[in-house]
């Protein structure tokens, strides 16, 4: 089945396309396809459907909807009360102008200082979307603990990941998310478990 992911982030494309094997994963720049929709949700779960929605929209024909797959993720820390959250790949963000994953994380670990508390989580809500009315919607988590620098980026062992990867450390396995090898990263990360629950969901079809 060709499936349309709604993101124009390569690193999502690449973990979803080995989470589901047996599909055709398309995402809009494949098409060329100018997507950019305004995430205004509360909740994980509402940005995604929204993201869902619009790419759908985009490319259906009329009365023809094709499958799309959203998701939308952030890392959320306790000391921080939750933030960067929904806000994850905006945070710091002034005037329009993203920030770079490193500048992200450095400005992170700075707002978080020597604070003793560092428990965080990575979110993931990912939806499964056929029409409007009917879809799958599947939230997951991935518990760790922020570090005081990064680890992994440059790390040829593991997959280097992408965004707060190389910040948050996973204590049961010793290694930040960015060290794991990309195989395990996906078994066990927040959006590689969502998107096991999307895979068996398909499989039931």
């Amino acid at each position: 089945m060709t499936i349309w992911f709604a993101t124009g982030n390569t690193g999502k494309r690449k973990e979803l396309a080995a989470i589901l094997p047996d599909h055709t994963i398309r995402i809009p720049a494949d098409e060329g396809i100018p997507f950019d929709p305004e995430e205004t949700g509360a909740t994980f779960a509402e940005n995604a459907l929204i993201k869902a929605r619009e790419l759908q929209r985009l490319v259906s024909k009329p009365n023809t909807p094709v499958p799309v797959i959203a998701d939308d993720s952030g890392i959320c820390v306790d000391a921080l009360d939750g933030r960067p959250g929904l806000y994850s790949s905006r945070y710091g963000s002034e005037e329009g102008r993203k920030l770079e994953s490193a500048d992200r994380n450095a400005l992170l670990l700075k707002e978080l200082g020597d604070n003793p508390r560092r428990s965080a989580r990575f979110v993931c809500a990912m939806v499964l979307l056929f029409s409007d009315d009917r879809f799958f919607l599947v939230q997951e988590t991935l518990e760790g603990e922020i570090i005081r620098e990064e680890r992994g980026s440059a790390n040829p062992v593991g997959s280097g990941g992408f965004g707060f990867d190389p910040i948050l450390y996973l204590p049961h396995y010793g290694r930040t998310v960015a060290e794991l090898p990309e195989e395990e990263k996906n078994r066990i990360s927040h959006r590689g478990k969502a998107g096991q629950a999307i895979a068996k969901f398909l499989d039931g079809q």
